[in-house]
């Protein structure tokens, strides 16, 4: 999430009420997670185990929980609670915007786009050109949508990330302040949901095809020209590359990346990444490998019943 001026560090610290380690005019231009973090931004951490990925990463201001050696050309903001304050900054910078109406003033909607009863736009959207987008479809705030999407009914997209943090009183939500982008030329079929990034953006790539009942998890990057079967959920911070097809009922683990022209069969549990190949089974495995083992037992099966 870049902020729409640059801040400086003091700001920062000032806004939060915390102690800084480095030069209190060192720029700051934005938050994001770990995975996607990039020079000029603030990253957060608050467990031992992740300081070093951390301070080690692109991120050039660490909001952790420890005053520890700062790494050369970067700072540090010291905070009792780095999930809590990273919460904050997400709300100061990015807050939630009420809407006034079924489709905001703010929307940004291109001609020839057919929009049908009921459907509702939320502030500062986008969408292109020659779109469809039927009944029912809910479109919330700051979501991006290119030209020629068809959008099916009941499908909603910029649901909050699923990400908490477990506290004494309960789970904690970790605030989403990311974006949907959906490229040129994709249709997503009813009852979709694709949950918006917590600081950066979900994406699906152009020319993409989804089915119904498919849900799509914060800051997964679908790639171009995928076909992705019903009732596939693809968790959080996955990459699927390029032409990729994803058969019924596939599920796939958080933080994997699925290689170019890999399909997976359905009904397919994904634990790990993949190269390039056809899966299938739950973990998956080779799907040729997984026919002959199939086979195998069932001969066994019939060799002991006779």
């Amino acid at each position: 999430m870049k902020f729409k001026t640059i801040q400086t560090l003091k700001q920062i610290s000032e806004l939060l009420g915390l102690h800084y380690v480095g030069n209190p005019n060192f720029e700051i231009t934005g938050i994001n997670e770990i995975h996607v973090v990039e020079e000029g931004e603030i990253v957060f951490v608050d467990h031992p185990k992740y300081y070093d990925k951390a301070l080690n990463s692109k991120a050039t201001t660490i909001l952790i929980n420890k005053e520890v050696e700062c790494p050369e050309g970067k700072t540090l903001l010291i905070s009792e609670d780095p999930f809590r304050d990273f919460n904050r900054i997400t709300k100061h910078f990015n807050p939630f915007i009420a809407s006034k109406n079924s489709i905001a003033d703010s929307a940004i909607i291109g001609e020839n786009t057919i929009i049908q009863p009921n459907v509702f736009i939320g502030e500062n959207v986008k969408i292109g050109k020659n779109c469809i987008i039927h009944a029912n479809v809910s479109i919330n705030n700051d979501i991006v949508i290119g030209n020629n999407v068809t959008i099916h009914s009941n499908t909603v997209l910029g649901s909050n990330a699923f990400y908490y943090k477990k506290r004494s009183e309960g789970f904690d939500t970790l605030i989403s302040g990311g974006r949907v982008v959906i490229e040129d030329n994709v249709d997503l079929g009813a009852s979709c949901t694709i949950d918006r990034g917590v600081t950066g953006d979900t994406t699906i790539g152009e020319g993409t095809k989804i089915d119904n009942q498919v849900h799509v998890g914060h800051d997964t990057i679908i790639g171009k020209k995928c076909l992705i079967a019903a009732q596939t959920g693809i968790a959080g911070c996955t990459v699927i590359e390029d032409e990729v097809t994803i058969w019924g009922q596939v599920g796939i683990v958080s933080g994997l990346r699925i290689e170019k022209g890999t399909v997976l069969m359905a009904q397919t549990g994904v634990m790990k990444s993949l190269k390039k190949g056809i899966y299938f089974g739950t973990p998956q495995e080779e799907y040729r490998q997984k026919m002959r083992e199939i086979v195998h037992v069932k001969n066994e099966v019939k060799k002991d019943k006779k």
